[in-house]
C-alpha cells in the first residue's frame, strides 16, 4: 500500500486525478490512501493561516504529496503573512524542496496550440532544474520601509550560498546524465556578484561530478530571447529562484498550454511535491472548463520520481497521450478551426483518461498472455 497525502486548494480532493491514479493502482494491486489537507487560500479561510501546523505534519507522515492551485486574487490584498504564496514558500522551508523540476516537452497532438510556429516548436524536450529556497524570495534582510524623508523603499535581497548552489548543480548534472547530457546554466555574472559565485561554483561541481555532461553557461537575458528563437537548443537547464521562475513560465508556453504541464520539487530527504505549473483560474471555476491533464501528469511524475513506480508514471502518460490523438480537447487547448476535435470538460476528460489506463492494461496482459501461448 502507498500512503499520498494530498493537498488541495477546495474542499475537494482534485477528482479526474484520483480516478486516474485509482485506476492505474489497480492494474498493480496498489493501493493509495488520501488525506486531504488545507494550504494556501482555503487554509487561510478555513485556519487563518496558509500554512497550518495539521498540514505540516500530515505532509511529513507521507509518502508523497499531491498539490493543487493554492492562490486566486482573493487574497492578493492581504497582508503578505496571510497570502496563499507565504504558504508555499513555508512548504519549501519546512520540507527541505529545493529541486524543482519542470518538463517543457512539446506534444505532437497540439503543435497548433503553441503561439509558436510548429518548425520553432516541433522536437522541443526541456527540463528546467530551478533552485527553490534561496534567492531573492528567501533572501534577508526584506521588506518594505520609510526614510527619515518620509520616503518609501522596498528591498530584496538576492542572496546565495556555496553548499545551496552546489546540492542544486548536482541535482542538474544527474538529470542531464540521465537525459541528452548537455547542461546550460543560467546566470547574470557580467553585473551580479552572486551570479558570479553561481557560475564558479557550477564549474568546480561540473569538474568534481559531471562526468558525460556538457556544461554551457548563458545570461538569463540571452537566455530568455533564445527560449523563443530557438528553443530546440537546450535539454536541461539550471537556473536560480527568481531566474527558474520566470524562464520555466516562458518555457511553458513553448507547448502551447500551462494547463498540460506538471512540476516535481524535491528535498534531499522525505516526501516530493508534485503540482501542476497553472494557477487556480478562479475565472472558470465551477464551469468544468478547466484541463485535468497537467495535475494527471504530475501524478505521473510522482510515480516516477517519489513513489519508485515508473511503470505506473509512463501508464498514466501514455493514456494521456492516447486521448490526445483521439481528439479529445478542453477548452484551452483547442485548436481555432477544431477540425478531427471533440471539445471535452474537466470531468469527461479525466473519464476519459480514466477508461484508457484499462484499455491500455488490456492490451498490454492480451499481448503477453498471446506471447506466452
Amino acid at each position: 500500500t502507498t500512503e499520498i497525502y494530498t493537498l488541495s486548494l477546495h474542499d475537494a480532493l482534485p477528482i479526474s486525478t484520483v480516478k486516474v491514479l485509482d485506476a492505474a493502482g489497480e492494474t498493480k494491486g496498489i493501493t493509495f490512501n488520501y488525506d486531504e489537507q488545507l494550504l494556501g487560500g482555503c487554509a487561510i479561510d478555513a485556519a487563518g493561516t496558509p500554512w497550518p501546523d495539521a498540514t505540516l505534519k500530515s505532509c511529513r507522515a507521507a509518502d508523497s504529496i499531491l498539490m493543487a492551485a493554492i492562490g486566486g486574487p482573493k487574497w492578493d490584498g492581504n497582508p503578505r503573512g496571510l497570502r496563499p504564496e507565504t504558504g508555499l514558500l513555508a512548504m519549501r522551508q519546512e520540507l527541505g524542496l529545493f529541486a524543482n523540476l519542470r518538463p517543457a516537452k512539446a506534444i505532437p497532438q497540439l503543435l497548433d496550440a503553441s503561439s509558436l510556429k510548429r518548425e520553432v516548436v516541433e522536437g522541443v524536450d526541456i527540463m528546467v532544474v530551478r533552485e527553490l529556497c534561496g534567492d531573492v524570495y528567501f533572501g534577508k534582510p526584506a521588506g518594505i520601509y520609510t526614510d527619515a524623508a518620509g520616503v518609501r523603499w522596498g528591498q530584496n535581497n538576492m542572496i546565495y550560498s556555496e553548499p545551496e548552489i552546489e546540492r542544486i548543480a548536482v541535482v542538474a548534472m544527474d538529470v542531464a546524465r540521465k537525459r541528452q547530457g548537455k547542461l546550460t546554466s543560467i546566470d547574470k555574472a557580467n553585473v551580479l556578484d552572486v551570479s558570479q559565485l553561481w557560475k564558479d561554483v557550477v564549474i568546480r561541481v561540473h569538474g568534481e561530478c559531471g562526468g558525460g555532461v556538457e556544461l554551457s553557461h548563458m545570461y538569463v537575458d540571452n537566455a530568455a530571447m533564445q527560449l523563443v528563437r530557438w528553443p530546440k537548443q537546450f535539454d536541461t537547464i539550471v537556473c536560480g529562484n527568481i531566474f527558474g521562475d520566470i524562464l520555466s513560465d516562458e518555457a511553458s508556453m513553448l507547448v502551447g498550454s500551462l494547463g498540460m504541464l506538471p512540476s516535481a520539487s524535491l528535498p534531499s530527504e522525505g516526501p516530493g511535491v508534485f503540482e501542476p505549473i497553472h494557477g487556480s483560474a478562479p475565472d472558470i471555476a465551477g464551469t468544468d472548463a478547466a484541463n485535468p491533464l497537467a495535475m494527471i501528469l504530475s501524478a505521473a511524475m510522482m510515480c516516477q520520481y517519489d513513489l519508485a513506480q515508473p511503470e505506473l508514471g509512463q501508464l498514466l502518460e501514455d493514456a494521456v497521450e492516447a486521448v490526445l490523438d483521439a481528439g479529445y480537447r478542453t477548452r484551452d487547448i483547442a485548436t481555432d478551426g477544431g477540425k478531427g476535435e471533440t471539445l471535452v470538460g474537466c470531468k469527461e476528460m479525466g473519464d476519459l483518461v480514466t477508461a484508457k489506463v484499462a484499455e491500455l492494461t488490456d492490451r498490454k496482459s492480451t499481448r503477453l498472455n498471446s506471447s506466452h501461448g
